[in-house]
């Protein structure tokens, strides 16, 4: 039934947790998977010139540091599984629309994703990148909570 699974994941509890179901649900079905990590862009307020000096260079460095710690335990537990998977990493302002980009420019079929449970205030305050997938996203989005 699904031939291409995006998982999303930003490295947080859940997302771990949803790694294994994720995993056997692309065994079962033979599909492969492409692991996801978005990444905030480069962002300094300052009228300083000499604040900047080196600045986005180290931040590239530290996410694609970040990047790299959240992507390779989910290469490393598809390959121990026999499941086929790439890893990316996207630079994006809002990571709900780097998620539904990304599904649909690698063709994806299915968005498996973690949700972090939120309610009240905190999901007021921090939002739900799961619920703006599920709101805007036009493939189907399996959650795992």
């Amino acid at each position: 039934m699904f031939k291409h699974i995006l998982f999303p994941t930003d490295g947080e509890a859940p997302s771990v947790a949803a790694l294994a179901p994720c995993l056997a649900l692309a065994k079962f079905h033979g599909a492969r998977v492409t692991a996801l990590h978005v990444t905030a862009p480069f962002r300094v307020l300052s009228t300083r010139p000499e604040v900047l000096a080196g600045t986005p260079d180290d931040y590239a460095a530290s996410a694609a540091e970040r990047a790299r710690a959240r992507l390779e335990p989910v290469a490393a537990a598809a390959a121990a599984q026999g499941v086929p998977c790439e890893t990316l990493t996207v630079e994006h302002e809002q990571p709900y629309e780097a998620i539904i980009d990304t599904a649909r420019q690698r063709q994806c079929d299915l968005v498996a994703m973690a949700s972090h449970g939120r309610r009240g205030l905190q999901a007021l305050l921090l939002g739900s990148e799961t619920q703006k997938v599920l709101t805007h996203c036009h493939l189907p989005v399996l959650v795992f909570r």
